[in-house]
């Protein structure tokens, strides 16, 4: 299996590093390590994450990192990394 990270993903990624940067820099470093991290175990086991059925025939999954909801897509080998959030934002 291949991880690869969309543009919507890292565009997600930067909006979070920019919300949590002016309160306290070095949490907001550490939540992006984190969240960078995760999907890195996707590759041992892919369909860990809870498939969401509105996408189909896509298959869309999602798992939680802490307080963020990280949504993937498997493609054949490749594992896409599709968008990130905190869980209290309205999405």
């Amino acid at each position: 299996m291949e991880l690869k990270w969309t543009s919507k993903a890292l565009s997600d990624l930067v909006r979070l590093y920019e919300f949590l940067a002016p309160v306290n820099k070095h949490a907001a470093a550490r939540t992006v390590q984190v969240l960078t991290a995760a999907p890195s175990g996707l590759l041992a086991n892919p369909r860990i994450g809870e498939r969401l059925d509105e996408f189909d025939p896509r298959e869309v999954r999602r798992i939680l990192v802490g307080h963020y909801e990280l949504r993937y897509e498997i493609q054949e080998s490749t594992i896409y990394v599709l968008r990130l959030w905190h869980t209290r934002e309205d999405r």
